[in-house]
């Protein structure tokens, strides 16, 4: 991993294992798939189903778009995780009430009670994972992740 703009690599050097873009996305799906280990036999959802469930659940009435801006996932991802849980009775459409052509999300009774019953799964996998820093490592990382977020956000509407 690169630390600073003056170690910027030679054209050629790229090492896969050390790019940061990498690392985060593989630490991002290792943590996500053991996650889900503790909830897919007994709920049998998907990763993609369980961020649409758990963004339902802080933020309701989103569109499908909301959905995947917020969780920065691609729009057929989540069009096609709504449509499963749609089908498993876990969330609902309806029309927006100022825009009847948008469709609003919800949550179903069902929906509600099968995230009661990750997030205490997801909170305990969280707490097992940060167990791996010190406290004052872990405010760092919380930091770290803020600014990253705030500039990978910059650099993405910047070059669009």
């Amino acid at each position: 991993m690169q630390t600073k703009p003056s170690d910027k690599p030679q054209l050629g050097a790229f090492e896969l294992e050390r790019f940061l873009p990498y690392r985060l996305s593989v630490l991002a799906n290792t943590i996500s798939q053991g996650i889900a280990a503790r909830y897919r036999d007994e709920h049998a959802i998907s990763v993609t189903e369980w961020r649409v469930l758990a963004v339902l659940g802080s933020s309701p009435a989103q569109t499908a778009s909301d959905l995947a801006k917020r969780t920065a996932m691609d729009k057929v991802a989540i069009h096609r995780a709504v449509k499963l849980l749609m089908e498993k009775d876990l969330v609902q459409r309806r029309p927006d009430a100022a825009d009847r052509r948008r469709q609003r999300l919800r949550l179903t009774g069902a929906g509600k009670n099968i995230l009661e019953t990750i997030i205490p799964k997801a909170h305990e996998f969280e707490y097992e994972l940060l167990e791996a820093l010190e406290p004052d490592e872990a405010r760092a990382l919380d930091r770290i992740i803020e600014k990253l977020t705030a500039k990978a956000t910059t650099l993405r509407h910047g070059s669009e």
